[in-house]
């Protein structure tokens, strides 16, 4: 649904310096025009307060189909290790039972509240589940489309090749709607690098689709996956369509060893998604961004058997990105910011995203003087508009209609 709304008296954070307060005009979805006393015949008015107006937040890394949002509550016992997050994932499954049809909406609906226009979900495909989360997920993605957009990854959580079948599961995903291909550890959980990729790779030709690789790998193990995904991105021209998610390699100490894979990274057009986790090796997100790396941000799990935090805030989400890499100047904290808005849309492919005439009307107010005290404080009750339409007030997403206030 596109709609058309006069937006009055917000900040925008494009506008330099963006201390006046202004008005943004959409039209049929888009932006129309910026301005002071704009004004436009039969358009609904919303009043801005003053607020600050920041492009919808993109959730860029995260698993609809896993939260456990509104149910019990889920003792986690699981060992350390990845294999055992797995496997005990897939127990928790069938046991629990979790739908990823309900969760999916749960866990959408609660990233929507707090602002995410725009959401990337990787859906596990194994020989267990077979492509059942992929149909709950995109019953949410077609009942939530009026409120936001869900693009979704198709993920072998178990393991691509090591459990045989998994790879015409993952081709019935595309068939189905999956809008990405999804890989895992190449070295660690498939133990055949090449024919892991050549496999990742073969399908994104064949359904012409970009990648999304997870890459836990640490040090050296993850430097060569890595270097491998640099060379056959380059060798099949997929320049901008490949992403490798979470990169804990790029977190080695050494400079001289993650220097010219930044330079190789930034070369071959793959863009690097974080969390900014606290207790694993991070991708230097400044140093990415300076070489040229699209870098983008996700939640990762919600509540899950993974682990028991996340609330889907991507704006606490730049706060953690500020405090994983030591980002304490305004400057800085913009560029949090922009991890979870522009560089985001740019990782995910989106076209006229932002706040200028052309783009989406996705805009998100927030009670903040400034951009750096909106990362920092992240403060809530905010307003979150979809093409043009308000689609959650306060905290809270609005059922099956838009707020709009006349003049």
């Amino acid at each position: 649904m596109a709609g058309s709304l006069l937006i009055r008296n917000v900040r925008p954070y494009g506008i330099v310096c963006a201390t006046a307060a202004t008005d943004i005009l959409v039209q049929e979805g888009r932006i129309a025009a910026l301005g002071s006393a704009l004004a436009a015949d039969g358009v609904p008015v919303f009043d801005g307060a003053g607020r600050l107006a920041l492009a919808g937040l993109v959730e860029a890394h995260t698993h609809l189909d896993k939260s456990l949002l509104g149910m019990p509550w889920y003792r986690n016992e699981v060992g350390p290790r990845l294999i055992d997050k797995i496997e005990n994932e897939r127990a928790a499954r069938k046991a629990l039972p979790i739908d990823p049809g309900r969760q999916s909406r749960r866990h959408a609906m609660l990233a929507v509240s707090h602002g995410s226009t725009v959401i990337r979900s990787h859906v596990d495909v194994d020989t267990e589940c077979g492509v059942s989360g992929i149909e709950g997920v995109m019953a949410t993605r077609d009942a939530l489309a009026d409120r936001v957009t869900i693009d979704l990854v198709a993920f072998p959580q178990s393991g691509l090749l090591v459990r045989p079948g998994t790879l015409q599961l993952m081709e019935q995903a595309l068939r189905l709607g999956a809008g990405t291909v999804g890989g895992l550890d190449p070295c660690a959980v498939d133990r055949d690098p090449k024919g892991h990729l050549d496999a990742v790779f073969g399908l994104a030709d064949r359904f012409s689709c970009g990648i999304d690789i997870h890459l836990h790998e640490p040090g050296e193990m993850g430097m060569f996956s890595m270097e491998l995904i640099i060379e056959r991105t380059c060798a099949v021209g997929m320049a901008g369509r490949v992403m490798v998610s979470h990169a804990s390699c790029l977190g080695m100490p050494d400079p001289s060893l993650i220097d010219p894979l930044v330079a190789a990274i930034a070369d071959a057009g793959i863009a690097i998604m974080t969390t900014a986790p606290a207790a694993r090796p991070a991708p230097p997100v400044k140093r990415l961004i300076q070489a040229g790396v699209v870098v983008c941000a996700g939640s990762d799990g919600i509540r899950d058997t993974w682990g028991p935090y996340g609330n889907a805030d991507m704006l606490e989400r730049a706060m953690f990105i500020g405090l994983r890499n030591n980002l304490r100047r305004d400057d800085e904290l913009e560029i949090a910011l922009d991890i979870v808005t522009t560089q985001g849309a740019k990782a995910l492919g989106l076209q006229a995203y932002g706040l200028t005439p052309g783009c989406d009307g996705d805009i998100v107010l927030v009670d903040a003087e400034t951009v750096a005290e909106a990362v920092a404080q992240h403060p809530g009750m905010r307003t979150v508009i979809k093409r043009g339409c308000v689609v959650a007030q306060d905290g809270q997403v609005l059922n099956g209609q838009v707020l709009r206030i006349a003049d």
